[in-house]
Order: C-alpha cells, then structure tokens, then sequence
C-alpha cells in the first residue's frame, strides 16, 4: 500500500506505507506542537495513509522540515532493521529530504 506525504502543492513523495510510518513515528516525539504529534499519531494508528503539510501552522511546517532536513537520514541508517532493501529505503528517505529544498 503506498502513503503520501504532501510537502507543497507541486511537492509530494510517496512511499510504501511502512516508511511512511516510520517517518511520521520519527517527527512524533520531536514535534514541540503536541497537537500536531497527535494528528501524526491519529494517521499512523488508523493507516491514514496521507499527510499534507498544509494542514499545520507555519511553525509546526518549518519544524517538520527542519527535523526531515536534520536526523532523518541518520536516525534511518541508525534504526532502519538491517535487510537487503535499508539502502533503497535510505536513498528513498533521501529524496524526501530533497524535496525540502525545492
């Protein structure tokens, strides 16, 4: 099953719903905006599938972005289990990153 996130209305990534998952189980405990850390929460409990930005304040949109730019890519090469698809998983999470920038 694919999940989407939603960075702009001209930026999207897509993934499979695990990494999905992960990403967002990564931003939940380092979101300062608890009401955001449950909306995080609420879609990976119920496999919502889908995040839009969008549906935060600007702060908590900068806040996401600057956790995505600073420890995703460390946090995946340090938690992602071991397995024969982690780098394709880590170059994934890498264009997520990308995508920050655009």
């Amino acid at each position: 099953m694919s999940a989407l996130i939603k960075l702009r209305p001209e930026a999207d990534w897509d993934a499979s719903s695990g990494l999905f998952d992960w990403v967002l189980e990564f931003l939940i405990p380092r979101l300062g905006d608890q009401e955001a850390a449950a909306r995080l929460k609420e879609i990976v409990d119920n496999h919502l599938g889908d995040l839009w930005l969008s549906e935060f304040s600007a702060a908590t949109q900068k806040e996401i972005v600057s956790h995505l730019r600073d420890g995703l890519i460390e946090a995946a090469k340090r938690d992602l289990p071991d397995s024969d698809v982690k780098d394709e998983a880590v170059e994934h999470l890498r264009e997520l990153v990308r995508l920050t920038y655009d």
